[in-house]
């Protein structure tokens, strides 16, 4: 990897040569314009505006622009001799732990490679400090005209910059949120949360651009004269108004792509309503009632027969009290009989 800037990071009174070399690459597919009656192809020439001739690169310089017009020539050497200590110098101002940073700041990925071996003690030494706080270090640099702002951080066993946008440059997300107040239940978030389940988590090297890969289908057949592959028809589907429908499908199509059997989803059930446990007491109150009025019944049977007994008793106990008043009777007039013979 060709490096595209030499300096150093400044960490206190630690210096650190290094060589900042991009850590990302575009594989996007380029084009040329060309004239479509010919196929000539389409170039841009620098001209001077005052000469009205085309200039070449080695005569071109920089220049700003003032607010009447005038243009005011600014040299390399000028850029060269800025006052500021992040000319050369990537300098380290803080550390802070990695989820401070805000992922909208992020922008180019570079890598930082030791100039030198005289760099990779120190460059070990920032690297491990790195590893065991698990922080990232703020940093200051200057590149391409503009001083930046930038975040250090290990991958692997490097140290990699992001270039963060300055706070400023970041807008604030006014206006963008539904302003509709809507209101989102449980049920939908439980679907929601199922569908996420469902899709999982995928290895982001499975990942490719497939647009650039029919682009190249369609360059090569081109190229061959061959027929240009044709794009599939887009599935056509209704509109879906029921966003449960919506989330319940989306289940059930992710649970197909990935192989698995459609499992049907289907919604919480509703809490049972206060009927239910009187339900089940009624029954035992019932079987606890039959149990009560059998052995009543059995009470009343046995009060029965105590009774019918008893008058039975009451009864021979009358008889026997009226044979043995007859008998004295008897017995008095026997007695009287006597007397008067």
């Amino acid at each position: 990897m060709r490096s595209i800037w030499n300096g150093a990071i400044s960490f206190g009174l630690v210096s650190i040569p290094i060589k900042l070399v991009n850590a990302t690459e575009s594989h996007s597919i380029s084009f040329r314009q060309i004239h479509l009656e010919d196929g000539g192809r389409i170039r841009y020439r620098k001209v001077c505006e005052l000469e009205e001739k085309e200039v070449g690169s080695a005569e071109i310089g920089k220049g700003y622009e003032d607010a009447d017009g005038t243009i005011i020539p600014i040299t390399d050497e000028d850029l060269a001799h800025l006052p500021l200590p992040t000319a050369k110098t990537i300098e380290i101002v803080a550390f802070v732990p990695a989820d401070r940073i805000d992922p909208l700041q992020m922008d180019a990925a570079y890598y930082l490679a030791a100039g030198g071996a005289p760099a990779a003690k120190p460059y070990t030494l920032l690297r491990e400090a790195l590893k065991r706080s698990n922080k990232v270090a703020i940093a200051k640099y200057a590149l391409r005209g503009r001083e930046r702002l930038g975040m250090l951080r290990v991958v692997e066993d490097a140290i990699a910059m992001h270039g963060l946008l300055w706070p400023d440059e970041v807008r604030a997300p006014q206006g963008v949120a539904p302003d509709t107040k809507v209101t989102v239940n449980d049920k939908e978030l439980d679907l929601a949360d199922a569908l996420m389940d469902t899709l999982g988590e995928i290895d982001l090297d499975d990942l490719h651009d497939e647009y650039r890969e029919a682009l190249e289908e369609v360059v090569a057949a081109k190229a061959a004269g061959e027929t240009v592959p044709e794009a599939p028809e887009p599935a056509k589907g209704g509109k879906v108004l029921d966003l449960m429908a919506a989330l319940e499908k989306s289940v059930r199509d992710a649970k197909e792509s990935r192989g698995e059997e459609p499992a049907e989803v289907r919604r919480l059930p509703q809490r049972k309503s206060a009927r239910a446990t009187p339900k089940q007491a009624g029954g035992k109150k019932s079987t606890a009632t039959a149990a009560g009025k059998k052995t009543a019944a059995s009470a009343k049977k046995t009060a029965t027969t105590k009774k019918t007994a008893s008058k039975s008793t009451a009864s021979k106990s009358t008889a026997s009290k009226s044979t043995a008043s007859a008998k004295k009777t008897a017995a008095k007039k026997t007695t009287a009989r006597k007397r008067s013979a």
